[in-house]
């Protein structure tokens, strides 16, 4: 008996996924833990597999299309069986755009067609397969369908094959420029498709900025005897610290002496955390991730070091798992190495605070009434005045002031 292969949830925040990729093709025989597709979500992309045996009847959502939780991705059965029940009842999990617009006009396939041209994108009577979707979008770039591969079923054109078409001689309406050619060169305008990671970051990032009334404190750092405490350590060590490392650390150990900003607004109760997990953001091309360093307060800098590392390494890659992304009590966000000397971030839910690091800075200070050469470092705390008090923010940020203008205490 056939069975449906449903979208499933394979992150906690998600709630649609995009098909990257399709490992198999309708007519493919798959056994029980054979990897079929892979699925963006908001964190990473993830492997789906296939719990039973059979063969690969039906595929709906072509790749680059997002289908919601539970929604109908495949069918597997046995060849040859009718799946028509299934289909009507999954109607409904295919990609909406796409799918309203295919039901109201419905392709006619050539009943007698060979099963050799079934990857052709023609019919024998030169009719382009194409889904009304795929043809109203060709119409509105001037691109010829008959220049254009199928990666639908049966090489059916559809969306995504538009979207990704580059080629020159399908073009239809070229446009005639009667302007002078300029000396210099243009950037062509574009649409850029919005991932999932970046429209979870938006409705997230948006909430939280709306949602929670934050406030920001900033104080400026002495960083003299960080450098000369990191220069020793990493002539020592084969594993080298970063000064970010040294904020992490900094920071683990101020929140076990200010609890309030380890917390978590919870609508009827304020959570706080007993363990100190801190979240680093990693800028990728689709946005930010933050892995975590969970029970950072209990990890030497080495260790922190290597996880840091480690973590970002696998961020940029796209190869994070859920559970290294997930319980974050607090967030480090560091532009410095970007040369920004100062900046405000927005908190990361359910975070109650996170922090802004900005780069270190060559200035003059006053020594004992003398001017001489310094090194200040600016970071700025975003608070959710709900959960933190002004009072409460500055005087964590004065501990780790004194944690990181003293580093030794914290090896102690």
């Amino acid at each position: 008996m056939a069975i449906k292969i449903e979208m499933p949830k394979l992150s906690d925040t998600m709630e649609e996924g995009v098909i990257a990729k399709w490992n198999v093709k309708e007519g493919d025989t798959v056994e029980a833990g054979d990897i079929i597709a892979e699925v963006e979500t908001d964190k990473a992309t993830m492997d789906v597999e296939v719990f039973d045996s059979g063969t690969i009847l039906k595929i709906v959502p072509g790749e680059g299309d997002a289908v919601p939780l539970g929604g109908l991705i495949a069918i597997v059965g046995e060849k040859g069986e009718d799946i028509s029940a299934l289909l009507e009842g999954g109607a409904e999990s295919a990609p909406k755009e796409e799918a309203k617009q295919e039901a109201a006009e419905p392709v006619k396939e050539e009943a007698s067609a060979p099963a050799a041209t079934a990857a052709s994108s023609t019919t024998d009577n030169g009719r382009v397969k194409a889904s009304p979707l795929a043809k109203k979008i060709a119409e509105d770039k001037g691109i010829d369908l008959s220049g254009v591969s199928g990666s639908g079923p049966e090489g059916r054109i559809v969306k995504k094959d538009v979207e990704d078409f580059k080629g020159s001689g399908g073009l239809t309406k070229p446009v005639a420029s009667t302007a002078p050619a300029p000396s210099f060169d243009s950037l062509e305008s574009k649409e850029v498709k919005v991932s999932q990671m970046r429209k979870v970051i938006a409705r997230r990032l948006s909430e939280s900025k709306f949602t929670n009334p934050h406030f920001y404190e900033t104080i400026d750092i002495d960083m003299k005897s960080a450098f000369a405490a990191r220069k020793a350590m990493n002539e020592a060590n084969d594993v080298r610290i970063s000064f970010n490392d040294i904020v992490v650390k900094a920071c683990a150990i101020a929140l076990t002496r200010h609890q309030a900003i380890n917390s978590s607004w919870m609508d009827d109760v304020i959570m706080e955390h007993g363990d100190v997990n801190v979240a680093v953001a990693v800028a990728i091309d689709e946005g930010l991730m933050t892995p975590v360093i969970n029970h950072a307060d209990k990890k030497g800098l080495l260790q922190i070091s290597l996880e840091t590392r480690e973590l970002a390494g696998l961020a940029r890659d796209r190869k994070l798992q859920p559970d290294q992304m997930e319980g974050s009590t607090f967030t480090i966000s560091n532009l410095g190495m970007f040369g920004i000397e100062e900046f405000t971030a927005i908190i990361n839910p359910p975070n109650a605070c996170i922090l802004a690091v900005g780069a270190i800075r060559d200035v003059p200070v006053v020594e004992n009434g003398e001017v001489v050469p310094g090194k200040r470092m600016k970071v700025t705390l975003s608070s959710d005045h709900r959960v933190v008090d002004g009072a409460k923010a500055a005087e964590f940020l004065n501990t780790v002031r004194n944690l990181i203008e003293n580093p030794l205490s914290m090896l102690l």
